[in-house]
């Protein structure tokens, strides 16, 4: 049996001890680097003793939710009836702090609470992966290497320079941390120091963060009182293939092809240029966006994602929900209801683990199995079809 099990043995663990050595042969090319990156020999030796790689961060480079999670699920978590309460209750919170910092950047509160929304959940969710760690193992391994190099090379320099502590830098897969998720880059070309201690922080003061996430968005082309865009109604036969982010008209150009406010009142012409925007095709709803909404895209490029700032900024203002409905028979719900799924999937006895409104893999493999039972296409998804279902004791 010894002799039978070594070389089973040497065939699992070889893997990980080539892994381990092609990644301390890496750190050794980047400690090669650091004085000219601005990284002493000391602080790189000092942040990197023992660091091991974490392979996860690999399995999270193509996954991102904005980019694979149809649009109707994305929008229904993040802008939900309890971020909106919650952004609510921040806004008048932080009335005086978002107040001086409207007038500094001229940057609304409503864009800026709607930001820290969606991209901490206000401060409770900052991710709880070691920044170094998660770039130095994208920094070797992986697509993008380059990218994350710079990435982590300036994690190294927020430590040496003092504005936060190695050990508070923990965040997203991709190294973006603090109450609005910066990347370390964008940290240091943006952040700033609000609150006057003399670090700029974005983990532990939230005034510095809500005042770099103006900051940053007046850099990216704000443009004060203006809006970022509204829904719109189509003409009969309108071309889908002059719609898109970057293909801006004038805005008296979309007024003469038929183009109408969603409650079908007139838009009124002007010098600006807007493009049409139609996140699921021109069977769902759609949208007139400008300037400003290449400013939020300009902050995670991805159009799922600044139409979810856009909108719960809206909603904030007091704004209604999207007139138009999404082009789907079951539509995405908010995350009180998945709660409320997750829970009808325990008192059916799935394990499941904790009800927390993320739909992780033991959930998804629940309500696959209940989709099955019941007929429906076993996708997975925590949908209002299979909510309804289970609510009705199906």
């Amino acid at each position: 049996m010894k002799k039978l099990l070594l070389p089973l043995f040497l065939l699992v663990a070889a893997p990980t001890a080539h892994a381990d050595a092609d990644f301390d042969a890496c750190l050794a090319r980047l400690r090669g680097e650091a004085a000219s990156k601005q990284v002493s020999t000391d602080t790189f030796d000092r942040l990197t003793a023992g660091l091991v790689p974490d392979p996860t961060v690999l399995e999270a480079l193509d996954r991102q939710p904005e980019f694979v999670t149809p649009i109707w699920d994305y929008l229904a978590a993040l802008v939900d009836q309890e971020r909106i309460d919650d952004g609510t209750a921040r806004l008048k919170e932080w009335a005086e702090v978002l107040e001086q910092v409207s007038a500094e950047y001229s940057v609304d509160p409503a864009t800026v609470v709607a930001v820290w929304g969606v991209e901490s959940n206000f401060g409770r969710n900052f991710g709880s992966r070691p920044l170094i760690a998660s770039l130095a193992t994208l920094s070797c391994e992986g697509r993008r290497q380059s990218y994350f190099k710079g990435e982590f090379f300036t994690t190294l320099r927020i430590v040496q320079e003092g504005h936060i502590a190695a050990d508070r830098l923990t965040g997203s897969w991709a190294g973006a941390f603090g109450h609005t998720q910066f990347m370390p880059s964008t940290f240091m070309r943006v952040a700033v120091d609000f609150d006057g201690d003399g670090r700029r922080d974005l983990i532990d003061s939230v005034p510095d963060a809500l005042a770099s996430t103006a900051n940053y968005l007046k850099r990216a082309g704000w443009r004060t009182g203006e809006t970022w865009g509204y829904e719109i109604r189509l003409p009969a036969g309108f071309d889908e293939g002059i719609a898109g982010r970057k293909a801006r008209r004038p805005l008296t150009e979309w007024v003469r092809m038929g183009l109408k406010r969603i409650d079908g009142s007139a838009i009124t012409p002007d010098d600006s240029s807007a493009a049409v925007l139609l996140p699921a095709g021109a069977e769902g709803p759609a949208f007139l966006v400008f300037r400003n909404f290449n400013a939020i895209y300009s902050y995670n490029a991805a159009e799922s994602y600044a139409l979810a700032i856009a909108h719960l900024s809206d909603r904030l203002r007091g704004g209604a929900p999207f007139v138009a409905a999404w082009p789907t028979d079951d539509p995405g719900i908010g995350r009180n209801e998945r709660r409320e799924l997750q829970q009808l999937l325990l008192d059916r006895g799935h394990d499941i683990g904790e009800v927390d409104g993320m739909i992780g893999s033991r959930s998804r493999a629940a309500i696959a199995d209940e989709q099955t039972r019941l007929g429906f296409e076993a996708n997975g998804r925590a949908g209002r079809k299979i909510l309804d279902a289970l609510k009705a004791g199906r």
